[in-house]
């Protein structure tokens, strides 16, 4: 698996990536800085890579608000010079992508057709990116997630379990809906779309991937608590009792369909995950 080259190392897909295939080369912070255009692309073309994935991304979606040009450096310029330099060596290259590229209106599945208008800064790099890969052209996929959720990092699942320790009751939004979804899942769909890229029996384009079923941050928080018998009351609230710098979408359904269509990879049961995630951080027997 050596010519599998990512970019990440510590993010939560990434750590997923390395448990399934620890025999694939990984580029952390510290050997390319992702807001070096030129340093991504010479990890490219020196790489001798067939297979790219890119794991690696700027996260932080409110502070993206006061560092736009760190984080469209990142989401933005950075996959762009790896999807081109990709195309050079005739390498396939994945690139991960959010639900924050659309503006949460409506109440149905975003499908990857659909026209994004992201509301914050976040997500207009990462759209931003989006285009810029496509427009480098080669064989290239960019699967878009949400709510994305591990025993590694910082995420939802993590925050619930820390507030819980001192807590007994919670108040949690409940008109933001999507799918949770695992860093491991999305690894093992990044995996075979990569291998289906490379072995030319699946086109280029834009997909999604999501847990499921689809429920709210309070139904999620409910979840986790009855599964770590953790006893927090949990009280709903809606979005703008809870302001953040930047907007959240209060929609990221997303419609996975082509995704199984096209890759045979089936949207996984969030609920199964988050018992092995739960396991896994010793909140679960």
């Amino acid at each position: 698996m050596r010519d599998l080259l990512i970019f990440g190392a510590t993010g939560q897909v990434a750590r997923e990536l390395a448990r399934l295939v620890p025999e694939a080369r990984f580029l952390d912070r510290a050997a390319v800085d992702l807001s070096d255009a030129e340093a991504c692309r010479s990890a490219v073309l020196d790489s001798g890579a067939r297979r790219i994935i890119n794991a690696a991304a700027y996260t932080a979606v409110d502070k993206a608000e006061s560092e736009p040009d760190l984080a469209h450096a990142i989401n933005a310029t950075a996959p762009g010079i790896m999807a081109k330099a990709a195309r050079e060596i005739d390498a396939s290259f994945v690139h991960i992508s959010t639900d924050y590229v659309f503006d949460g209106s409506g109440n149905g599945p975003w499908a990857p057709s659909d026209t994004p208008t992201p509301l914050g800064m976040y997500g207009r790099t990462k759209l931003a990116g989006e285009r810029a890969v496509t427009a480098a052209g080669g064989r290239r996929a960019i699967l878009r997630t949400s709510w994305v959720f591990s025993a590694h990092g910082q995420n939802f699942v993590k925050t619930m379990l820390r507030l819980s320790e001192t807590r007994d009751a919670l108040n949690v939004v409940d008109d933001q809906i999507g799918g949770p979804t695992s860093a491991a899942s999305i690894a093992r769909a990044v995996l075979t779309i990569s291998e289906q890229l490379h072995d030319g029996t699946a086109p280029s384009g834009i997909y999604h991937f999501s847990g499921a079923p689809d429920t709210n941050w309070a139904g999620f928080a409910q979840a986790i608590f009855a599964a770590a018998s953790r006893n927090v009351a949990v009280t709903p609230i809606p979005s703008r009792e809870y302001p953040t710098p930047a907007p959240r979408p209060l929609n990221s359904r997303l419609d996975c369909a082509l995704t199984e269509q096209t890759f045979g990879i089936a949207r996984s049961d969030w609920r199964d995950d988050l018992n092995q995630t739960l396991h896994e951080l010793g909140a679960r027997d």
